[in-house]
């Protein structure tokens, strides 16, 4: 319980009438009797607009810097809410930070598996990992962070509130190119993470494909590695290996996923648990939708429509690769749409990725924006991709569906963007009638 009337690391005037709750929120619409509301600014409007909506709620406690009912009054509700997350997230056994250009989720929720640890769901805000530090900084389980940034100077704020005690990169690759420049802008910014926080030294990990960026710096995944599994195999079935002699079978997963298994291994083995164990939960691993999530049917939808690097889509290229129907049936079929924030180069960049699209798949589809070079069949819009997919799609045939959602753009750029094929997903699942929905990782 959050009890607003024991001692806080900030400056605050706690109203009488405050009570303890369970779990903090930034959205007014979350709050109730158990879940208090803290008022921050926003892009377009402070929460201070909101407050009066959460305390009809029953929020039990108001961050703000208003004098109202139930309100424990800061000057600042932002900087009380990070000084917050610090205090509490010094008594968590273990933080493990993950960053990347592509497979951030996934490595975040293997690792969680293994280490038995807790970790975010999806928000990888700075207020939402604040919320969840304060909210389970004393759990006395390890905590595991995933850490994006879309700006120079970002992962440094992100460093000095999460202060991780591993820091990972799982990838290096153009994305966010807008804001970060090059690919070298993209290593210096994500490598803070792996560097010595306050008072602390942090362990670095990288990624086999990240590591030569890092040199140094102890590599995970397959090959010549610092951490490695050996004796990988990926099928249609799903991905196999073993790390230090235990066996690991991670069912409709294929080598991105892997790679992550290793490092959850590594850090599982790390913290002296018992890797059998490990294995055993890694198999068990769910994501959210539209992470490389398989679903068999009458021909099978590998929904990886969340969003997309060219990193990450080569990788998903590879994945579709790997699929094959017994006695040469059916066909890999990838849909791809536009990746965003590539700056300059993105039509160069589309190309290469459509280039190892028709290498890689024997039917590909482009939509919108870069249409043409994503794939040979180029659609202008997601209707029209519907109409001619659904058309062309087949029993036994495999169709790996993803783009980039734009979700760091407002409602009215992302609509302009045309971007989104979870629709295409769903539409794909109805036809396969795709009711297994088991998470390949």
């Amino acid at each position: 319980m959050l009890d607003p009337h024991l001692p806080l690391p900030f400056q605050a005037t706690v109203h009488p009438e405050a009570r303890a709750a369970r779990r903090l929120t930034w959205d007014s619409r979350e709050a109730s009797p158990d879940v208090a509301f803290v008022a921050l600014p926003g892009e377009r409007m402070h929460g201070n607009a909101f407050v009066e909506q959460a305390l009809a709620a029953g929020a039990p406690f108001v961050l703000t810097d208003l004098d109202v009912p139930r309100a424990v009054r800061v000057p600042e509700a932002q900087a009380a809410l990070f000084a917050w997350a610090r205090a509490e997230r010094a008594y968590a056994p273990l933080v493990v930070g993950v960053t990347g250009s592509a497979g951030k989720t996934t490595a975040k929720s293997y690792v969680a598996a293994a280490l038995d640890a807790l970790f975010m769901p999806v928000f990888n805000t700075m207020p939402a990992i604040a919320c969840f530090l304060i909210e389970f900084g004393r759990s006395g389980r390890p905590l595991v962070v995933e850490m994006g940034i879309d700006r120079v100077g970002e992962m440094a704020e992100l460093v000095d509130l999460v202060r991780p005690d591993v820091g990972v990169v799982t990838t290096i690759g153009p994305a966010h190119l807008e804001q970060l420049g090059s690919i070298e802008g993209i290593a210096r910014e994500k490598g803070v993470i792996l560097m010595d926080g306050p008072g602390q030294a942090v362990r670095g990990l990288v990624g086999e494909q990240a590591s030569a960026y890092y040199p140094g710096v102890d590599s995970y995944g397959f090959g010549t590695v610092t951490h490695a599994g050996q004796n990988l195999t990926v099928s249609p079935q799903g991905a196999s290996f073993t790390f230090e002699g235990v066996p690991v079978v991670l069912p409709l997963a294929a080598r991105v996923q892997a790679e992550a298994a290793v490092l959850a291994l590594t850090l599982a083995r790390d913290a002296q648990l018992d890797l059998s164990e490990a294995a055993g939960r890694l198999a068990a691993v769910s994501v959210p939708g539209g992470r490389y999530r398989v679903h068999p049917g009458r021909f099978t939808v590998i929904d990886d429509a969340y969003n997309a690097s060219p990193v990450a889509v080569r990788a998903a290229l590879d994945a579709l690769h790997g699929w094959g129907q017994p006695g040469g049936q059916g066909r890999r079929i990838s849909v791809l749409g536009r990746m965003l924030e590539l700056g300059p180069t993105e039509r160069a960049l589309h190309a290469e990725v459509g280039a190892y699209a028709r290498e890689r798949a024997d039917l590909t589809f482009g939509v919108g924006a870069f249409a043409a070079e994503l794939g040979e069949r180029a659609v202008a819009t997601v209707p029209e991709l519907l109409s001619a997919l659904l058309a062309e799609v087949r029993d036994g045939d495999v169709v790996l569906v993803k783009a980039s959602r734009g979700i760091s753009w407002t409602p009215e750029r992302r609509a302009q963007e045309g971007v989104g094929l979870d629709v295409v997903v769903q539409a794909l699942l109805e036809r396969a009638g795709s009711l297994d929905d088991r998470p390949g990782t």
